[in-house]
């Protein structure tokens, strides 16, 4: 049941604004591949975008400990793309809160922001196979 619930929320995610915010991850993407120091940035970027085509069923988890050198990244992703895209995921997010069947959409939308703007150090999963480690 709970697969079927995906899918069926992939589905209408995908036809009311994922195809778009992937587009922009693609975009990105493509542009941080051509300058070549940025590619790193670009293989992120696409990652995401696989993501944001159907997100339902999958989570964002933080790798661990990551480097200096991602910390780094992070902080000029965040000013050279990151920004830019998480604009976009809240411009998309708020026709989505307009109607009842949005609003689960809408709250996705949102929760992909911190990964729009740091996306070196995270891992994206399966939900089924996601266990948090207790703190």
């Amino acid at each position: 049941m709970r697969n079927t619930l995906s899918v069926v929320m992939n589905v209408i995610w995908l036809l009311f604004g994922g195809i778009w915010l992937a587009a922009g991850y693609f975009l990105a993407g493509i542009i941080c591949c051509l300058l070549i120091v940025t590619i790193p940035f670009g293989i992120a970027s696409f990652r995401i975008a696989v993501y944001a085509l159907w997100p339902f069923g999958r989570r964002v988890v933080d790798r661990g400990r990551v480097g200096a050198f991602s910390t780094i990244g992070n902080v000029i992703w965040v000013l050279v793309a990151g920004i830019w895209i998480a604009i976009g995921h809240v411009l998309t997010a708020i026709p989505m809160f307009a109607s009842i069947i949005g609003i689960p959409l809408g709250i996705a939308n949102l929760k992909m922001i911190p990964i729009s703007l740091m996306p070196l150090g995270k891992v994206i999963v399966p939900s089924a196979q996601y266990l948090p480690v207790p703190r």
